[in-house]
């Protein structure tokens, strides 16, 4: 596995103990290209708030919210999100709820450099297989989600950071409606999502794309044909 490839992965690193997590995010640093660490599921959902990691690596005892209950939460508005769980033989109590929460892996503590690479490979291996790069739109349109570029019979249309971030929603969401709150939360972020920017957003990017691609649900959200 290319040491490149792995520094395209973007990581939220959920941990409790301070010096487990300052340790593993600092080695972290060193395999990938982004780290945000957390020490608890509330902060982790507060990070998630600004941050779209492609892996999430949780522990599963922490106080305030655990990571049952963090995964939970981030399952009930997100299916597709890759998660790995770090276990210990005190977790066992935890492993039966998180039946058919599909967890990517379970790495068992202690943690080393060496099960961390492993378990990134093998995630990477896996996503590089499964994910689409040219993703095919009807009527000759394609979005490469390598480059972040839409192209129109290969000629390129100019497209926003908002518009791409909207855009990769609703293709994760393919089987989903994507709820304002959502939106709100991934592409707006900290701004204010109102009415009008959103209007602005989806009529500038229907112009872009194939006739009735991108249709509303009134007062649900939005999903792609």
């Amino acid at each position: 596995m290319s040491n490149q490839i792995l520094k395209n992965l973007k990581i939220l690193f959920v941990e409790d103990e301070d010096i487990i997590r300052k340790r593993t995010v600092s080695s972290l640093e060193y395999i990938v290209g982004e780290v945000v660490e957390a020490s608890n599921g509330i902060e982790a959902l507060e990070k998630l708030k600004s941050f779209i990691p492609d892996l999430i690596i949780t522990d599963l005892e922490m106080p305030f919210m655990n990571g049952v209950e963090l995964i939970k939460k981030i399952r009930e508005k997100d299916k597709n999100l890759c998660l790995m769980v770090l276990t210990a033989h005190t977790s066992e109590k935890y492993l039966m709820q998180l039946i058919d929460m599909y967890i990517e892996k379970y790495i068992v503590k202690p943690i080393t450099l060496e099960k961390l690479i492993e378990a990134l490979e093998n995630f990477q291996n896996s996503s590089v297989k499964s994910k689409i790069i040219k993703k095919e739109l009807p009527h000759g349109y394609e979005y490469d989600w390598n480059q972040k570029i839409l192209l129109h019979e290969s000629k390129l249309i100019s497209i926003t950071k908002k518009e791409i971030l909207f855009l990769e929603l609703l293709f994760k969401n393919k089987y989903n409606i994507t709820s304002y709150s959502e939106l709100q939360r991934v592409v707006w972020q900290d701004n204010v999502m109102t009415d009008n920017a959103l209007r602005s957003l989806i009529s500038g990017l229907r112009k872009k794309l194939p006739k009735d691609f991108i249709f509303n649900l009134s007062g649900m959200g939005y999903k792609i044909v």
